[in-house]
């Protein structure tokens, strides 16, 4: 049996899991209502949770993000609650 590779946009997810929502730059500004420059600053200084890097992409879950907002924005060991 052979298995195609997923069309772009397709979300790839296990059996068990739902597929991580990822967000970019500008994305995280917006939901954080600063620039996309404050977020790197943000995520440099490990005051929020730490992105996900797919070469050279910069990424964030979002229901990590959501977690931290919603914890309001602890900026414990990694910046992760």
């Amino acid at each position: 049996m052979t298995t195609t590779p997923p069309a772009a946009g397709e979300r790839i997810a296990g059996p068990d899991r739902a597929p991580a929502e990822l967000l970019d730059v500008s994305d995280v500004a917006k939901l954080l209502n600063c620039s996309p420059r404050h977020v790197y600053r943000l995520a440099d200084a490990g005051r929020m949770p730490r992105p996900v890097r797919l070469g050279a992409l910069v990424r964030w879950r979002a229901d990590e993000l959501r977690r931290w907002i919603a914890d309001g924005c602890p900026t414990g060991e990694g910046g992760a609650p």
